[in-house]
């Protein structure tokens, strides 16, 4: 087994992963579930909120200037991050669920009919199922799925059949949080186009791992959320298209995505702020930004190839352990291992982890239809961002053991 050279030494910048769980040092394996976050992160929030703290658009005063200034700058940084066109068809929201359930509303919802269809794939998270489902039984829609194969790639083929005449919207993940399987989102996403079909992408599992670039994918619509992106949570990315966000009505109504209001008509701002009724969370937008500057203060080839290498060691030692399952074996895929024992259910597993300080998780990751498909109410997942160790691989390899022996394995 080929142990990777060194580990990025970048764990100072993370104060979290200094504390200790239980008298143990921390191994923290849960980031698809959310990310640590960097002082630069924390700093910022907080400087924003000790010295800028103001409400931001119409205000005169100079708080709120400087606080405009900083939220217009996230978005822009944003824009930067995805190669968005413009910083207009940056959309800040409460997360990846709020920016799909803004597309169903805004922009699927009234231009669906009865008998139209949906595609999604076999690997979406509640959030790409249930916002779609809501749409579908709103406009007599109905719902097609693309299955993955036994290895927990995509059936592209499948996937093409399934683009009809009756296809109206294709939704599916970048990346899977069950299988971590890097889904082949250009291809997909240009047959879709072939057939004149808009596209959302779900990106939450993607950008922490991946380069992104909307206009090279050409999708229409791509979502993620800050706090797996090691910035604060509460908030979210919506990027769409600006000619489609232009046709878009608001989602919510509410203060700041007005022109003008009486008891009679009203009129909306143009996007973005149309989809950003009322206060938002001025700092998480901010601490985005500032999460997004630390990244690319990275040098990111060098991240992604250490993460690659990492997943390639804890699969190779995990694959040690007897009657332990590896579910998801893609050639292509993030820093993600979902796995069961034979000896143990998930749960069980990570509460003994727990004692040692290892930080998994367990269960259905949001993903039922998914674990319906491979016959398994729940699964044990280990996720890795660039501040792992292969020191803790090792550990959680030696306490996987110790749960095949406590549960006589």
């Amino acid at each position: 087994m080929q142990t990777p050279q060194q580990n990025i030494d970048l764990r100072s910048d993370f104060p979290i992963l200094q504390r200790e769980v239980k008298g143990k040092p921390l191994v923290y394996l849960d980031n698809a579930a959310t990310t640590q976050k960097p002082q630069v992160v924390i700093d910022r929030v907080s400087d924003f909120l000790a010295n800028e703290n103001a409400n931001i658009h119409r205000g005169v005063h100079h708080l709120s200037m400087e606080a405009t200034d900083a939220y217009d700058g996230a978005r822009a940084r944003v824009a930067g991050f995805l190669n968005a066109a413009h910083p207009e068809e940056i959309i800040f929201t409460r997360g990846t669920t709020e920016s799909i359930n803004l597309v169903t509303n805004s922009f699927a919802l009234p231009r669906l009919e009865s008998g139209d269809e949906i595609l999604l794939t076999g690997m979406e998270h509640h959030a790409n199922i249930i916002p779609w489902q809501l749409a579908a039984q709103q406009s007599g829609a109905q719902i097609k799925v693309t299955p993955f194969t036994e290895i927990g790639e995509i059936d592209i083929d499948a996937f093409e059949n399934l683009l009809g005449e009756r296809t109206k919207m294709v939704a599916f993940t970048h990346v899977s949080n069950v299988l971590g399987t890097i889904n082949p989102a250009q291809q997909m996403i240009a047959m879709a186009k072939e057939k004149g079909l808009p596209v959302l992408l779900d990106g939450a599992q993607a950008v922490p791992h991946l380069p992104v670039d909307v206009c090279a994918l050409n999708c229409d619509f791509y979502t993620f959320s800050s706090h797996k992106l090691f910035g604060p949570d509460g908030v979210g990315i919506l990027y769409g298209r600006k000619d489609l966000l232009n046709d878009m009505p608001p989602y919510q109504g509410g203060g700041d995505m007005i022109e003008r209001v009486s008891f009679e008509n009203s009129t909306f701002r143009s996007p973005p702020e149309r989809f950003e009724a009322g206060t938002p969370n001025i700092s998480g937008a901010i601490g985005l930004g500032a999460a997004i500057e630390y990244l690319e203060s990275l040098d990111r080839e060098t991240v992604h190839t250490f993460e690659q290498e990492l997943l390639t060691y804890a699969t190779e030692r995990l694959k040690e352990i007897p009657g332990l399952s590896i579910t998801g074996t893609a050639p292509e895929k993030v820093a993600v291992i979902s796995f069961t024992l034979k000896s143990a259910h998930p749960h069980d597993i990570a509460t003994i982890l727990d004692t040692a300080g290892i930080a998994i998780r367990a269960g259905h990751h949001c993903a039922q239809p998914l674990m319906q498909q491979l016959g398994v109410p729940a699964t044990a997942r280990a996720s890795f961002a660039f501040y792992n160790t292969i020191d803790e691989v090792d550990k959680l390899t030696e306490a996987l053991i110790e749960v095949n022996r406590i549960f006589g394995s």
